[in-house]
């Protein structure tokens, strides 16, 4: 077991190493073509985007061929995507590179966690899948130090370099042995997943977060920018705030498998309607960095709680693991999505400030909805 939860923190550090890059890259895009916001917003959008669209395919892939076959897949996707990042030279390259690196991304992400879970015992659930965000949120330690390195000695050796580590990480998955297919469920019996309280709560509670961190990875590089802040220091928030998160989330997951899935949910989302409302208001950058600094770990208490709830569900209802993975990609997915895309476009027409209002009422309205459902649904509590 032990070797298997390294393998697959592994894997989800390494792609989210690439998702995180973009980070301090934003401003630097930003400036070589001339984008607006909107359009930077967009560049960002594209990965989450690409998950979306490989949520339910990688999902199926796990349950259908097994979860080795799905994880050497989406690493393929990756690093072939993460070489054509490296040699793009208009927008359009680099947004089509980003939409395929989280499209290999889901098939990443369901693979190595119905991976780890099919082999772990229910009562560590929790802990595990926070031990695993655990390694994720390292990898969103590095992404923003290379983002950073690129910006300063180029994206072409940068990313190529990297490309090698993917190779790597292949070789790995295919040489561990892993548990035979689960099997697939119908549409009719995936949709009917969604019934239980627990399949559908934790598909809401993934995508909260992701509209959120969504919106502030798009939005507060930028302002930073604004206040004189470069990549480089821009890469060190981001760090900071990441060593933070996954100091917390194996603890959450603990917490969640002893007293409740929804008790750090409740934390979380206490401190996503709080922490929106803040982030407009700071006028100088080291206010802005302590924000950011603050708001990931307390908001990142959701993720391991909300997937773990996922899991459960899927459990309970009987359909494979790999299902309940794609499930919470999707849910990340569409939130990361509306965060990156949307919310920029509303900030470009309005001000920071709208978007960040909106969340703040969609997580406080999310928080009231959950203390009723924990005083009426023992099962979820």
């Amino acid at each position: 077991m032990r070797r298997l939860l390294i393998l697959a923190c592994a894997i989800v550090f390494v792609e989210t190493t690439f998702y995180t890059a973009i980070t301090p890259l934003l401003p630097h895009f930003e400036d070589v073509f001339d984008l607006t916001k909107s359009q930077a917003g967009l560049l960002a959008a594209c990965y989450p985007a690409g998950t979306l669209v490989g949520a339910i395919p990688g999902g199926y892939l796990a349950a259908k061929a097994g979860v080795r076959p799905t994880v050497l897949f989406g690493l393929t996707l990756v690093t072939l995507s993460c070489l054509a990042f490296a040699f793009a030279g208009t927008i359009v390259l680099l947004d089509v590179a980003r939409f395929v690196q989280g499209l290999g991304g889901a098939f990443c992400w369901a693979g190595a966690l119905a991976w780890v879970i099919g082999a772990s015992p229910r009562e560590r659930r929790g802990e595990l899948i926070g031990t695993t965000m655990g390694a994720a949120i390292v990898g969103t330690l590095l992404g923003p130090v290379i983002g950073a390195l690129a910006a300063g000695v180029g994206v072409k050796p940068t990313f190529s370099a990297i490309a090698v580590v993917g190779v790597a990480m292949g070789a790995w998955a295919f040489s561990t042995p892993a548990a035979e297919p689960e099997g697939t469920s119908t549409p009719r019996e995936l949709l009917g997943a969604l019934r239980d309280g627990r399949v559908a709560g934790g598909f809401v509670l993934v995508l909260v977060p992701g509209l959120v961190m969504g919106t502030i990875g798009v939005l507060a590089p930028l302002r930073l920018d604004d206040l004189g802040v470069g990549a480089s220091g821009i890469a060190a928030a981001w760090l900071g705030a990441a060593v933070l998160e996954t100091a917390v989330s194996p603890i959450v997951g603990r917490v969640s498998d002893r007293r409740g899935r929804l008790y750090p949910c409740l934390l979380g989302l206490a401190a996503a309607s709080v922490m929106t409302l803040l982030f407009p208001l700071p006028d100088e950058a080291w206010q802005l960095i302590l924000l950011v600094l603050i708001a990931a770990p307390t908001i990142g208490m959701l993720w391991a709680p909300s997937m773990a709830m996922l899991s459960d569900g899927a459990e309970a209802v009987g359909i494979a693991q790999g299902f309940a993975f794609a499930m919470s990609n999707l849910g990340w997915s569409v939130g990361q999505t509306a965060g990156n895309a949307l919310s920029a476009r509303i900030a470009d027409a309005t001000s920071d400030a709208v978007p960040y209002v909106i969340l703040s009422a969609l997580a406080a309205g999310t928080l009231v909805a959950l203390v009723r459902i924990r005083a009426t649904s023992p099962t979820l509590a």
